[in-house]
């Protein structure tokens, strides 16, 4: 079983939970605002996604301190962590590294380029040189000591980074259009929307989302199977199961 951290109901694991779903594994969902935090040292992993509040906000969101020194504890363990956004911010300040509001938000399905690094970490050397995901957030945070930078965009050079097996990715690439326009609900996510692109730019972002959400999703759960079962360790639990994650790690 796999602990999923969740920070607000319109952003789920999404495309990775299809993943895990699909391997028959099993996942423990706990919004973290809700309820106190479970054991960690009773999953096999744990998955941290995104909301709108800044990873700093302790004084506004007292349980964001014990939910940074859950993951610091785990991680320093050894348990294997994926982070998306906020996610990946919580995992930055956990290690040490500072985050911060960077100069503007970065909003859009823009351009990522993986760095040289990506070639030879066993989850993003199946990664294109540059694909496109899902940008929505003005937080930023500094490279983490002992981590190696991945993935960095344009506007924001940390966009994926990794130490030991701890991996923190600032862009998505598990959601579709329809989640999308759930965010666009959430009055940070529209107001950063609104300054960055625009008053009209819903539709726009909608349209972009539809357009690559079908290679996002497929990139998601590509990086996701090799996390599965290079890093946490673990194989899917039908033949079947097993035949679809191998044909996942074909070269691409």
């Amino acid at each position: 079983t796999l602990l999923v951290l969740q920070h607000i109901a319109c952003e789920p694991p999404a495309a990775y939970e299809d993943e895990l779903r699909a391997w028959g594994i099993e996942l423990h969902r706990v919004m973290v605002d809700e309820l106190p935090l479970p054991e960690w040292r009773d999953y096999a992993g744990i998955i941290a996604m995104g909301g709108p509040m800044g990873a700093y906000d302790e004084d506004r969101l007292p349980w964001l301190a014990a939910e940074k020194q859950l993951i610091a504890d785990a991680v320093s363990a050894d348990t294997p962590f994926w982070g998306a956004c906020l996610g990946a911010q919580l995992l930055a300040a956990a290690l040490g590294a500072a985050v911060f509001a960077g100069p503007a938000a970065e909003v859009g399905v823009l351009p990522v380029q993986t760095t040289p690094a990506a070639a030879a970490d066993p989850v993003f050397s199946e990664c294109p040189r540059e694909f496109r995901a899902l940008q929505w957030h003005g937080d930023t945070f500094e490279l983490p000591d002992g981590a190696a930078l991945l993935a960095r965009s344009e506007a924001y050079e940390q966009q994926a980074f990794v130490r030991g097996r701890a991996y923190g990715l600032q862009f998505h690439i598990e959601i579709d259009a329809a989640l999308t326009a759930e965010w666009a609900d959430v009055p940070a996510y529209a107001d950063s929307l609104r300054r960055t692109l625009g008053a009209d730019a819903l539709p726009w972002l909608i349209s972009e989302v539809r357009a690559r959400e079908r290679e996002m999703t497929a990139l998601a759960r590509r990086l996701f199977a090799r996390w599965l079962g290079e890093v946490v360790g673990i194989e899917p639990r039908s033949a079947e199961a097993n035949a679809k994650a191998k044909a996942r790690y074909a070269p691409l």
